[in-house]
Parts: C-alpha cells; structure tokens; sequence
C-alpha cells in the first residue's frame, strides 16, 4: 500500500501505467474484438479512418483492417517485450551475481566475456542472430534477450561487489551459509529494487528492437506486428497515410508509457528518493 502511495505520487508514471493497462486490455481481448485474422481481407483497399463505421481507422491496400492489426500487434511486442526481458535479466543477474560475489579470476573472466557482447552493436548482432535462426518468434526473442542482458550483469555485479563485505554477508558466511545461499538469500533481495527498475525500461528497447526487425522484414510472417506494418506502409505513405502512422503511434504510446512507468517504480523504490520526498 505504501509503495503504490509512493507511485502514485508520480503523475507520469499513473498516466504510463493506464496506458499500458488499455494496450494489454487490448492484446488480451484482440481475438473477441476482432474475430477475423488480421491477415484477411475485410473490406475495400485504402479506406481512409471513418470512410466506413466498420473499419474506424481505415484499411491497407490490401483491404486488411488496420485496427485489428494494432490489437493483434500489440500482442507480439507485448509477448516478446516480456519474455526476452525476463530471459535477460534471468542471464544477467546470474552472471552478474557470481562475478560481483566470488571476484578475482571468475569476475574476469565473466566480465570479459559480458565486453565481449557490449563490443558489438546489439541491433547488429540481433539482425544476424535472427537471420540465422530464420525469423520466427522464437528466434526474435532469444535474439533480444542475447543482446540485453549485458548491462544487467554490469549492474548486479557492482551491487554484489558493495554488499558482499556488509556485516550480514560476513555474519552468514560464519554460520556456514554456502556461497549459492547467500547470494539467493541474503543479497539479491537487497538488489531486486535496481533489477526491476531496469527490466521495466528493457521492456520498451525490447519492443522498439521487436519493432525494426519487423520493419526490416525479419519478423515473424505468420504473426501480425507493429513493425511489419509501418514496413509494408512505407511504400503508400503518400496515398494512405494512416497504415503506418497508428502502428507508430501504438510504438510510441506503449514505449513511452513503459518509460514512466520506470520512472515511477525508481521514485517509489529507490530509498534515497524516497528519503528526500518524505
């Protein structure tokens, strides 16, 4: 209840939060709102928005609803936001605990091996990873979730490194605590504030990433997505400006309401914030 007061005293990140609970709304009710694929053909091409009640925001040029698009769309970028986020920080946070907790050779190496990763271009390496791999969701979310985790383990291993010689550590480790235990138990609770914080902003690059793949034809082909949209509309954006104008709205509604909701959750979580508030 105090966390949410705390949130709530942030405006922005209320506004971010409604916005993202209509676009999982949305996603959640797209095939009873939409009962046909949005592959098919509904109605004539390139109805403009309001031409015709049925198709409120129009019709791409080959007679598809573009609204049913958006709803099915949002489904992909929120599905695959999520699980390569989660799958990141899964990556990271290990990575990130062992180097930070048992430092010397094992920090080295793991910490050379996560430059490695951060040396290349993420959105390079997710383009080669998803052409390899043939695009399909699978491929596209694992690929994100390669190319994200990196600055996770950065962050966990500079937590792991200041709370590794606090006195409760070195009391756990006189008990006879294992190291395995007292990361689980006794740090990584103190560092779940910063992991979600971070994860909460990796959602909207995940999406925008998820986005321009799809643009560059290495989406998935049997799956509608924003990006798959806004690339076959580029050809048309004289004629029929609306095919790839919503979809980039959607983009940046979600990614910017993904962002405040960041925000809000550093202000509500982050204790020196939240000492200087109250």
């Amino acid at each position: 209840m105090k966390f949410f007061q705390r949130y709530a005293k942030n405006y922005g990140a209320l506004l971010g939060l409604g916005i993202l609970i209509v676009v999982a709304a949305v996603a959640l009710a797209a095939p009873l709102l939409f009962p046909v694929s949005p592959w098919q053909s509904v109605g004539d091409p390139l109805l403009a928005p309001s031409e015709d009640p049925a198709f409120p925001l129009g019709t791409d040029m080959l007679g598809r609803d573009i609204a049913a698009g958006l709803a099915y769309g949002a489904r992909v970028s929120l599905l695959i936001g999520l699980i390569s986020t989660a799958v990141a920080v899964l990556i990271g946070v290990s990575i990130g605990a062992l180097a930070g907790y048992y430092g010397g050779r094992t920090d080295d190496v793991l910490m050379r091996f996560t430059e490695f990763f951060q040396t290349i271009p993420a959105f390079a390496m997710a383009i080669v990873l998803v052409a390899i791999f043939n695009p399909s969701i699978t491929s596209i979310t694992l690929a994100i979730a390669i190319v994200s985790w990196p600055p996770v383990a950065r962050l966990v291993r500079g937590e792991f490194l200041s709370l590794r010689s606090r006195e409760f550590v070195q009391a756990a480790v006189v008990i006879g605590q294992s190291g395995p235990r007292i990361m689980l138990t006794q740090i990584l609770p103190n560092v779940v504030s910063p992991i979600i914080v971070t994860a909460s902003l990796m959602v909207a690059t995940a999406i925008l990433t998820e986005s321009s793949l799809s643009f560059l034809g290495l989406g998935d082909r049997n799956m509608m997505s924003w990006g798959f949209m806004i690339g076959a509309a580029r050809t048309m954006l004289r004629e029929a400006w609306w095919m790839s104008v919503f979809p980039g709205v959607a983009i940046l509604l979600t990614v910017l309401a993904i962002n405040l909701i960041g925000e809000g959750l550093n202000d509500a979580m982050n204790p020196h914030l939240r000492g200087r508030k109250g």
